[in-house]
């Protein structure tokens, strides 16, 4: 910077204040820092200005998910994006892939980066390792998962509602055998989801068939295979219900491999693209991500901003959205 300010014949004071995107410096100047800038090919050291500032803020926040790559997630991921850099924020973003020993390697190297704040989509059980692992001004935000063992505001979709609808829904179509197939049971949102499945089977006067509850379908693969498998079975179901895209994803695979497409209903839990271009299209219990992030950058930054009061949470909506393939009715009556 004392290199910039002699070539531009300024004063250091100035150099920083034009770096720094201040007010209240003549166009003039700028146009000679700016000048003496590209001449020398100066790049400012954010680090270091880092530690000369009074309130110690980085202007960076990190953002830890399931899988960035994850239709809802990405989604999630871009609305989170958008509210920080309208304040002039960095987000640093990884996947965690539902692991534990993942989870907390990256909140550690987040401390080592000194992020002002974490929004994070936990996969372990307990988060209490982060007040280790974090400083004590850190502040945290639980998103489409609730944290255990560390205090945050949380920002969560309604699952149980949202998947009792579903199963309401099919159940209101003439549907008595509905399989309920998920990712892991160990998974928050998939026990909330499954909750609701037999929350919906007890109000329409159910029993539940423990043959028709299939969980830890981890991948699309996994959940076609097993589909495939119910259906060479005695008594299989009329209706499935799925609690995540990727499940659902494999579920359709599965039915349409089976020619059952236009003769077995299917509602799905989360939204996924091209949904809608199906033949019959998906009906689904839409979440809505960009909302889920948006709320969960917004308590993070009235945290960094200095609030205080105990954590929150925050309840998005979910939305039914017929399509075609919810409103199938079954073969014969059941």
């Amino acid at each position: 910077m004392n290199d910039v300010a002699k070539i531009a014949g300024v004063s250091l004071k100035t150099v920083s204040r034009v770096v720094n995107n201040e007010e209240n410096v003549s166009p003039l100047l700028v146009a000679q820092v700016r000048s003496a800038i590209a001449i020398l090919n100066y790049s400012p050291d954010i680090g270091a200005s880092n530690l000369r500032r009074s309130d110690r803020r980085t202007e960076m926040i990190a953002l830890l998910l399931k899988d960035v790559g994850n239709p809802f997630f990405a989604t999630l991921h871009r609305a989170v994006d958008d509210e920080a850099r309208a304040r002039g924020v960095q987000v640093i973003s990884g996947s965690l892939d539902e692991c534990s020993r993942r989870e907390r390697e990256l909140a550690r190297a987040i401390t080592m980066r000194r992020a002002d704040g974490l929004i994070m989509a936990t996969v372990s059980a307990d988060q209490s390792y982060l007040a280790s692992e974090l400083r004590v001004d850190t502040p945290v935000v639980f998103v489409d998962r609730p944290g255990h063992g560390f205090p945050g505001d949380t920002v969560l979709a309604t699952n149980v509602l949202g998947a009792t609808e579903a199963t309401r829904h099919l159940i209101a179509h003439g549907h008595r055998r509905i399989a309920c197939l998920s990712d892991h049971v160990g998974i928050p949102t998939a026990r909330l989801r499954r909750e609701g499945y037999l929350a919906g089977l007890r109000e329409g006067g159910l029993e539940p068939a423990e043959h028709l509850i299939v969980a830890d379908l981890s991948s699309e693969s996994v959940a076609e295979s097993r589909v495939l498998e119910m259906f060479h079975r005695p008594d299989p179901p009329t209706a499935l219900f799925t609690t995540q895209n990727a499940v659902t994803v494999g579920a359709v695979r599965a039915l349409r491999r089976l020619n059952l497409h236009r003769s077995v209903a299917i509602v799905g839990f989360d939204d996924f693209p091209l949904a809608d271009l199906l033949d019959p299209a998906i009906t689904v219990i839409a979440q809505d991500p960009a909302s889920m992030g948006r709320a969960a950058a917004q308590a993070l930054f009235r945290r960094i901003d200095g609030h205080t009061g105990p954590p929150a949470e925050h309840w998005i909506p979910t939305t039914l959205i017929r399509r075609g393939s919810g409103e199938l009715h079954p073969p014969t009556a059941t």
